[in-house]
């Protein structure tokens, strides 16, 4: 089917696969249960697969509009094999996905009439914010992009602490202050520091605290008005990072969040550690936000621009 094209180099495609087998196993070796002694795709094996779907945290809503367009594939062409049905269903989660408008990048990339392009980076605390920051900071310096770190997160030493480590590693410059210092303080500094050294990304962690939904607002709304101070329209990317192995818990933090802040993109960390990979394919579909990035392992390189079709490619072939 032509949402199919190998957009991924061969390398790259071979981290996703690897990323993705702990989550393709699991769910295989449940579907190969689903079908047992079956030869046609019947209303047992789509109960049976609507089953697996929920259990590989694909997410209720979005497995119910699977197995819809499944049936509809069905009752269209009238017999479907078990066999095919690996192929049904990455056609059909595809063609899903496909009528949301996100997704569909390749690289890692800015938009050209913003410099600097300030993204800030919001999740609760061990999901990988700062790691994903760090890998970011990365792929953008390789693609030849100054790039310079705030840390805002000014709650936990240890944040401010792991952020100067990636910063050093990736040799890109850091903003930082003393731990208990005012985040807003830390984000203007980064911002107008950004637009002395001709920055093209400025990249601002921020606390990972949701216990307090109000609190964590303020706060964030008050970093946005400072940056504002300096770049009226900044910050022109608010990123959702969340912990693809927590499963359902994913969805739950990136309601609490979108309730607590406007959330302009998503990325999903941990893929490579977890069975629950499903998860990306619920959240693409269920919040009508971009998932842009991916964590497929632990190396530098192993931060991936989310693309939908080869997601799923790698996911169900």
């Amino acid at each position: 089917m032509s949402f199919f094209k190998n957009i991924f180099s061969k390398d790259k495609k071979e981290t996703l696969d690897k990323g993705l087998e702990k989550s393709k196993t699991s769910f295989f070796n449940k579907m190969s249960k689903a079908v047992a002694g079956k030869s046609k795709v019947d209303d047992d094996v789509l109960d049976n697969l609507e089953e697996v779907l929920i259990a590989s945290d694909v997410g209720v809503n979005t497995t119910l509009k699977i197995i819809e367009r499944i049936e509809n594939r069905v009752s269209r062409d009238k017999y479907l094999g078990t066999a095919e049905l690996n192929t049904i269903l990455r056609e059909e989660i595809a063609g899903l996905l496909s009528e949301i408008n996100t997704g569909n990048e390749t690289d890692f990339i800015i938009p050209e009439n913003k410099k600097p392009y300030v993204l800030m980076v919001v999740g609760v605390n061990g999901v990988g914010k700062t790691t994903t920051i760090g890998k970011l900071a990365s792929q953008f310096k390789k693609k030849g992009l100054k790039v310079v770190l705030g840390a805002a997160d000014t709650f936990r030493a240890a944040a401010i602490d792991q952020l100067q480590v990636w910063a050093d590693r990736v040799e890109v410059p850091i903003v930082r202050q003393k731990m208990g210092s005012d985040p807003a303080s830390v984000a203007y500094d980064t911002v107008q520091s950004g637009v002395n050294q001709g920055a093209d990304v400025i990249i601002i962690d921020t606390a990972g605290r949701l216990h307090n939904k109000v609190n964590l607002m303020n706060e964030l709304t008050k970093i946005k008005r400072v940056m504002q101070k300096v770049i009226p329209d900044a910050p022109h990317d608010v990123l959702l990072v969340l912990d693809g192995s927590t499963g359902q818990n994913a969805f739950e933090q990136a309601k609490q969040f979108t309730k607590a802040t406007e959330v302009t993109s998503m990325a999903v960390t941990k893929l490579d550690g977890t069975a629950k990979g499903g998860v990306v394919i619920g959240i693409s579909d269920q919040f009508k936000i971009p998932v842009r990035y991916i964590g497929v392992g632990e190396g530098i390189d192993d931060l991936q621009v989310f693309n939908k079709y080869e997601f799923v490619d790698s996911f169900f072939k």
